[in-house]
């Protein structure tokens, strides 16, 4: 029986995943240069005016403001890692400052070297989604998605997206990179979804 206030695993990790303390680097393409003087994020596609911002535009505090928290991650390869603290700026307090259009239903995050990944608007707007830079009190090591990572905690871990670059607002849902090789086209872990063929 269970102490009061004892956290089962069972309640945190999704079925067929293992924990992991170690965070395992999984990617596709190389890990790529960084230059803060001419890096720049795109926000394009149904919005009422494309914006690009520079990097301290996202990371200065004075633009928008710095968010902290924690979450569970798993990996669509079975593996899980728990209680990670993510720093950076939420996706909703990006939208404030970049109005829609009506339309708008789904995003397609943008990386380096092609990476692309589909997210419905809708779970982006989750209160813990964050274009993060920091991850347990240090910034992002490169392998792990410096200078800037998308973080969607309640979905397999290749929609937090390494190396983000831009999102596209779009009318209708599209395959991303994995996707269009077989994952599932959403990526639910807790409903297993890995490809889109189960």
């Amino acid at each position: 029986m269970r102490a009061k206030g004892q956290c089962d695993m069972n309640d945190r990790v999704p079925p067929g995943q293992h924990l992991t303390s170690g965070f395992p680097i999984l990617h596709v393409g190389p890990v790529p240069s960084f230059d803060p003087k001419t890096w720049r994020f795109r926000v394009y596609g149904l919005v009422r005016e494309e914006q690009k911002f520079t990097y301290a535009d996202l990371t200065s505090g004075t633009r928008f403001p710095i968010a902290t928290m924690q979450a569970d991650f798993h990996c669509v390869t079975t593996w899980s890692k728990l209680d990670n603290t993510w720093e950076g700026i939420k996706f909703t307090d990006l939208l404030a400052q970049v109005p829609l259009l009506p339309e708008a239903q789904y995003v397609m995050a943008h990386c380096v070297f092609g990476y692309t990944t589909n997210i419905p608007l809708v779970d982006l707007r989750h209160d813990n989604v964050l274009l993060a830079w920091r991850h347990n009190g240090a910034d992002l090591e490169p392998d792990h998605g410096y200078p800037l990572r998308l973080v969607v905690p309640h979905l397999y871990a290749w929609k937090s997206a390494k190396w983000l670059r831009g999102l596209e607002f779009m009318a209708e849902d599209a395959a991303g990179y994995w996707e269009q090789r077989g994952y599932h086209m959403y990526g639910d872990p807790w409903q297993e979804q890995r490809y889109g063929w189960e």
